[in-house]
């Protein structure tokens, strides 16, 4: 019988095949003797150099199959060209330390910096490392780490994976992810989405399994069977078959079994991120900030009409909800020139920097207003990080100001949901991101891989300030949706139709897979799973009750 191991699972499917290990990192030995400290730096830089041509070739050949990938990659160009990096490392070559070690300090510093400050930077404590085993191995004439090719299709099991890694990742080599590391919204969580792979995270245990064991992977369960027989491995692929035949049947609006309605929207970043045809009924979150990051000025009006202007004429008739930038401490934009903060994600960070950067906001609603006059999409805007009525109000004022006449707010702060009422009192709608709403909920780092089972989206408590929004919602006549990564889940998006919430906001190659789950169940099934997962003691036993 198959022994059986349990983590996280965080992006559906099912895939039986041989297991294999991701290579271990470069091991560093005791410093070495510098006897020219110019030819020393030379060879750190030019390991720096190497690691960053290589990113951006993986980059452009990541765009191909997902753009959120490319887009993790360049950002970690942009980290090892960094110049402070660089002044780093040659101030510990100039030292008298060995460009390897020298590497190896200067990243140990950053993570530790960007740990410190919690939020959005310690959410790139993993790139670093990526980047720091990367460099290293370059700096010693190693085989950079990265993916094994075994010559047939596998599942990968990782202590956790690097951007780089995921990114670069064939659906057609590997069959699924495994990882100990991670969490729900993890970047292998994401991309193993977007690339349309099971995977299960938090997977103790997993680095013990040898290569070459065959094993099954359900990534809606999180469950995983360690050296399964043929007939197990057979009845796998038949069921991810029946199961893919059936989604790639679902096609229409989200509705539940006897027709009520559950909008079913994309999360993009940029016109490219939009699906072919008209296989999303619009877009739930549009996160603007792409157009600001890793820039010294902001971009100016027209720059910003002219990228909003591409998404709004791609989706006529269809709804577009623009989030105003989410940015702050927390994600440092070197132009806003906000001071350094001791916990930046708990300051001044989303809708909280309008006030100190006035003409920020302001130039975006009108260059949004603009660009939504150009296109006949139904264009909605909505505020980060809204903590108070007072707040929602500030920004529908601003909102309509600027000629946008529907203005609502993210709810990502446990006060925000407690008070939905009185922000909708304020404003037209609301959508929770369930991201920032768990680890402020349960004052768990999204980043910290120890506190994963906290940040679930199962999680009952985290369930319950979803209903509350939903039920504000309802009594106010009002729509609220999810945008957060527990949308994308088609089991826990039964569960929160269940509750109330009127759309659901994911990457556009989830969206079949949610739109089948809630075609198979009707609105009475809804509810009476959220109730149940609702009266759970834990996110294990809610979604293993609504699951089976």
């Amino acid at each position: 019988m198959a022994d059986t191991l349990r983590g996280i699972g965080v992006s559906p499917g099912l895939a039986a095949g041989p297991a294999y290990r991701v290579a271990a990192p470069p091991r560093l030995g005791a410093p070495t003797p510098v006897a020219d400290q110019d030819a020393e730096l030379a060879r750190a830089v030019g390991a720096l150099a190497t690691v960053a041509v290589d990113l951006t070739g993986r980059a452009a050949a990541a765009e191909r199959r997902s753009v959120a990938a490319a887009e993790i990659l360049r950002a970690q160009v942009l980290m090892v060209e960094d110049p402070a990096l660089a002044e780093a490392v040659t101030d510990a070559v100039h030292s008298g330390t060995d460009a390897a070690h020298a590497i190896d300090a200067a990243l140990a510093a950053f993570r530790e910096a960007f740990e410190a400050a919690g939020g959005y930077l310690a959410e790139r404590v993993a790139d670093l490392d990526d980047l720091r085993d990367r460099a290293v191995a370059a700096c010693l004439g190693r085989p950079m780490p990265g993916i094994p090719a075994p010559g047939h299709p596998f599942v990968l099991i990782a202590h956790d994976l690097a951007p780089a890694d995921t990114a670069g990742l064939d659906p057609g080599d590997v069959l699924a992810l495994l990882t100990v590391a991670g969490g729900p919204t993890s970047h292998t969580a994401i991309l193993a989405r977007a690339l349309g792979l099971p995977a299960v995270v938090r997977c103790a245990g997993a680095l013990d399994v040898p290569d070459g064991t065959v094993v099954t992977v359900d990534g809606g369960t999180g469950q995983v069977a360690i050296g399964v027989d043929e007939q197990t491995v057979a009845d796998t692929r038949a069921a991810e078959q029946r199961r893919r035949q059936r989604v790639g049947r679902s096609t229409g609006p989200g509705r539940t079994a006897d027709g009520h309605p559950v909008a079913l929207l994309a999360n993009v970043g940029s016109a490219r991120d939009l699906p072919p045809g008209d296989d999303c009924e619009g877009v739930g979150l549009f996160r603007t900030e792409l157009l600001y990051l890793d820039r010294t000025d902001a971009p100016g009006r027209d720059e910003q009409i002219s990228a909003y202007a591409e998404v709004f004429a791609a989706l006529p008739n269809r709804k577009v909800v623009v989030r105003t930038l989410d940015a702050g401490a927390d994600k440092p934009l070197p132009f806003l020139g906000l001071p350094d903060e001791p916990n930046p994600a708990l300051g001044v960070r989303g809708l909280r920097v309008a006030p100190q950067r006035p003409a920020v906001l302001r130039t975006q609603l009108e260059a949004i207003a603009k660009a939504a006059r150009t296109a006949a999409a139904e264009v909605w805007v909505m505020a980060p990080m809204v903590s108070t009525a007072a707040e929602a109000a500030w920004f529908a004022a601003e909102c309509r100001d600027a000629g946008l006449p529907v203005a609502g707010a993210m709810v990502e702060v446990p006060a925000a949901a407690l008070r939905a009422g009185a922000l909708l009192r304020e404003v037209d709608f609301l959508s929770i991101g369930t991201n920032d709403l768990s680890q402020y909920t349960f004052a768990a780092d999204r980043m910290c891989g120890e506190l994963a089972e906290l940040l679930d989206p199962w999680q009952p408590a985290l369930l319950a300030l979803v209903a509350a929004c939903a039920d504000a919602g309802q009594a106010a006549g009002k729509p609220v949706g999810v945008c957060g990564e527990a949308a994308a889940d088609p089991a826990l998006a039964v569960v929160l139709a269940g509750l109330g919430v009127t759309s659901l906001s994911m990457s556009a190659r989830s969206i079949p897979a949610v739109r089948d789950a809630l075609a198979a169940h009707t609105l009475a099934d809804c509810r009476r799973l959220a109730h149940a997962a609702l009266a759970a003691d834990d996110a294990v036993a809610a979604r293993a009750i609504v699951t089976g």
